[in-house]
């Protein structure tokens, strides 16, 4: 069983005025797959004003405000992974 029920959700919600729809995209399909049974899912959130915050669980994980930058992918994997599964290894993410 993948995601299983009760297990946290991601949100990503971005701007769409700023056109980042497949940022926002390809973050949530690399989130979907390095972690189907530690998660219920990934939301996408079109949103404006230059938004771009990933939270878990309801809780904001990076916001592109706060950080001043995207978090890189590896960077955002560990950031998961660190709440879902603290035990986890990612392999090669975690070099």
């Amino acid at each position: 069983m993948t995601g299983a029920r009760g297990s946290p959700r991601i949100e990503i919600e971005y701007c769409t005025q700023c056109r980042w729809l497949l940022r926002a995209a390809w973050m949530a399909q690399e989130l979907l797959q390095t972690f189907e049974q530690e998660i219920g899912g990934v939301t996408m959130i079109p949103g404006s004003g230059g938004i771009f915050e990933i939270r878990i669980g309801g809780e904001t994980a990076w916001s592109r405000n706060a950080q001043g930058c995207f978090p890189e992918i590896k960077e955002l994997k560990r950031l998961v992974r660190d709440r879902v599964a603290p035990g986890r290894d990612l392999g090669h993410t975690d070099r």
